[in-house]
């Protein structure tokens, strides 16, 4: 190898390793502070506003953890019952369990509903058993309905969040493409159970009140 080569080779290499690191340094991008920020990393905790928190499946641990954040209610979006390592007086359980790929947007407006009437006695904590599908979907779905943020936003946050596997979030993305959000607004702000006349929930309410009519 002629000895002029040398240092050329040497400054192509100090050349790549700098627009390697460059590179690097601009794929690094700081967390939006609108974003869930984290609180607790063993149970995927996040703070999503003063009043609302999500996470994976508790334990008795996070308990201590739960008292200090003043959190008042714990909805639970798994079948399974917080009970058993939930027994703290001062804390409610709410359970509402469902599956991301059979949601619809009755259980979406109910989970919203239950949220905020929870916010109206303190903190409120969200989970199910990862804190990234089904909890993803109704925080998702709390910031375009509740909050007013868009879909895109929302999404965003939902798949880069850090929230867990992004393949978890398939079956999330595919209702929220498909929902009406303003239609679901509407619907939460009249108390209407879903968003269509024709849903199981709308018929039986309507059935009842013409009973009693």
């Amino acid at each position: 190898m002629s000895p002029r080569l040398i240092p050329a080779m040497c400054l192509s290499l100090v050349a790549l390793f700098n627009l390697t690191f460059a590179h690097a340094d601009e794929t690094i991008v700081p967390r939006p502070a609108e974003w869930a920020q984290p609180v607790e990393v063993q149970y995927n905790l996040f703070q999503m506003s003063p009043t609302l928190y999500r996470s994976a499946l508790p334990d008795r641990g996070v308990v201590p953890l739960l008292e200090k954040l003043k959190v008042a209610t714990v909805i639970n979006f798994l079948p399974e019952s917080d009970s058993s390592w939930l027994a703290t007086p001062g804390i409610e359980q709410v359970q509402l369990p469902y599956r991301t790929n059979h949601v619809d947007d009755a259980q979406v407006l109910t989970a919203l509903r239950a949220i905020q009437s929870a916010e109206a006695k303190g903190p409120v904590l969200m989970h199910c058993k990862h804190g990234s599908d089904r909890t993803g979907l109704m925080a998702a779905m709390y910031r375009v309905v509740v909050q007013g943020w868009s879909k895109e936003d929302a999404l965003n946050e939902m798949t880069q969040g850090g929230f867990g596997d992004s393949t978890h979030f398939r079956d999330g993305v595919r209702y929220m493409m498909q929902a009406d959000a303003e239609k679901l607004r509407t619907a939460l702000a009249n108390g209407e159970c879903s968003t269509s006349p024709f849903a199981a929930c709308s018929m039986k309410s309507w059935f009842k009140s013409a009973h009693v009519e």
